[in-house]
């Protein structure tokens, strides 16, 4: 079974809680939206709102793997997390 697609409501307004106060944060969001958001799943929508409560600097270290989510924040340490992490850290 596949899942379901996040509707547009939603997905503008997870691009709108995605703007960032780095310019590095911004750059990875961006070409995640450009990549996937014509195919992005609620699941991985609800992945990537839950990215988003980490702060600046520790959002940076996960995508740069300088740090891992269990090191900054454990509970986000989770398959659904991590599937969105690898996408925001595909290169081009």
């Amino acid at each position: 079974m596949t899942e379901a697609l996040i509707d547009e409501r939603a997905l503008s307004k997870l691009q709108w809680r995605c703007r960032r106060g780095l310019l590095e944060n911004d750059l990875f969001i961006e070409r995640f939206f450009q990549r996937f958001s014509a195919t992005l799943t609620a699941k991985q929508g609800d992945a990537l709102g839950e990215l988003m409560s980490l702060s600046d600097n520790d959002l940076l270290d996960v995508q740069l793997a300088r740090k891992t989510l269990a090191q900054v924040e454990p509970h986000l340490d989770r398959d659904d997390v991590q599937e969105v992490l690898s996408m925001l850290r595909e290169p081009l």
